[in-house]
């Protein structure tokens, strides 16, 4: 009998190295293409913004303008995701917690 639950220990253990081992192989696998997929978006959105400063500077009459004017709206878009930092980080815990519970 005592050898039947030391046997069931061992094999309990093995199955949560398994689950673990799992988990973490899922988990890089989506970190890796969170990080490609962030990469190449930043890419497209620093040549997009470049764009549309340009098409802007065009409309007024100097690039630099309209460079400045989307610059301007990035300091605000920053300003705003500073002040909504504690809710992005909630929101974020919560989304990786129930991701790691499938």
């Amino acid at each position: 009998m005592l050898d039947l639950i030391k046997e069931y220990a061992y094999k309990r253990v093995d199955l949560l190295k398994l689950e673990a081992t799992e988990k973490s192989v899922s988990l890089a696998g989506t970190l890796t293409y969170l990080v490609l997929a962030l990469f190449f978006a930043v890419f497209f959105l620093i040549l997009f913004l470049v764009g549309i400063g340009l098409l802007i500077g065009s409309y007024i009459g100097n690039y630099g303008w309209g460079v400045l004017i989307v610059a301007g709206f990035c300091l605000l878009m920053i300003a705003l995701t500073f002040a909504l930092r504690k809710k992005i980080k909630n929101m974020m815990a919560t989304k990786i917690l129930e991701s790691l519970d499938d």
